[in-house]
């Protein structure tokens, strides 16, 4: 698949839900490795997570006590 190509595919609703809540994760201070495991895991509650680091959890913890 070429780069012209891969431009021109369509995302999909998952991808969408998947990129905002990876984008909501980096805005609160998750870092991206941290954040991207968190988005893809469905069974993670997202405003849970900003509850954890708006109350100075650090990300590492976070991510041990959800997945």
């Amino acid at each position: 698949m070429t780069v012209a190509q891969f431009g021109t595919i369509e995302p999909t609703a998952a991808d969408e839900l998947l990129r905002a809540r990876f984008e909501a994760l980096a805005e609160w201070g998750m870092p991206f490795e941290d954040a991207r495991m968190i988005a893809s895991c469905v069974d993670a509650d997202i405003v849970e997570v900003a509850g954890l680091l708006g109350r100075g959890c650090p990300p590492k913890l976070v991510l041990q006590l959800l997945l």
